[in-house]
């Protein structure tokens, strides 16, 4: 996956916008979201019949340098993958299978057990915090495919100081420096992080 090319610590960042704020009085009556498998390069018209159904749509992106027809570079928001969106639960399970099998489009909600029946369901806090995370106007961070977010080590951390404050997810390592990782159906995302700032938690 592309890792942001500037190597600027996120220490360094103005504080994440906070867009869609949880605290923890409010985290657990907060809505849980789904994570959406694309196929077949469906993205935009998977997208568009989403938000047809008015349903609440987040598309991680990044910001990307690309030379236009004119041979001017031009630096524009994309999606970080195009096979992956998550969107709000904001109606019943039955709806929802409902809005999947008559899309007549190739896309399928992740389950929590390969030939299961249920839907993955993204709390409202974990939710929050990956979408803080993704700001795409913080550097020095990296995207990882979900087995390779799988196979890092790391001690699950709660952040302390800075503007990931109180972001929560293992503390591990990549090329010699430390990244906060957090983890979500589909994909992971790190951010480097200084380790005097994360605090251990139980697991």
């Amino acid at each position: 996956m592309h890792t942001d090319k500037h190597d600027i610590s996120t220490e360094q960042q103005a504080p994440m916008q906070d867009t869609a704020p949880i605290t923890a009085d409010n985290a657990l009556e907060a809505l849980p979201w789904y994570a959406i498998h694309i196929l077949n390069n469906r993205h935009k018209s998977v997208v568009a019949y989403l938000q047809d159904q008015h349903l609440e749509v987040f598309i991680p992106q990044q910001y990307v340098d690309h030379v236009d027809a004119n041979g001017k570079i031009r630096h524009e928001l994309r999606p970080v993958v195009y096979n992956l969106v998550f969107v709000k639960k904001t109606m019943s399970t039955a709806q929802m299978h409902d809005i999947v099998t008559r899309a007549n489009l190739p896309f399928y909600v992740l389950r929590t057990e390969k030939g299961g029946t249920t839907y993955y369901e993204i709390s409202a806090r974990e939710m929050y915090e990956f979408q803080q995370m993704c700001n795409p106007t913080i550097t020095m961070r990296r995207y990882l495919s979900e087995r390779e977010a799988r196979l890092k080590p790391g001690a699950k951390v709660v952040v302390t100081h800075g503007p990931l404050k109180g972001i929560s997810g293992r503390l591990v390592r990549i090329s010699k420096k430390y990244f906060l990782l957090k983890e979500v159906p589909g994909m992971g995302i790190a951010l480097k992080v200084s380790r005097w700032c994360c605090q251990a938690v139980d697991e």
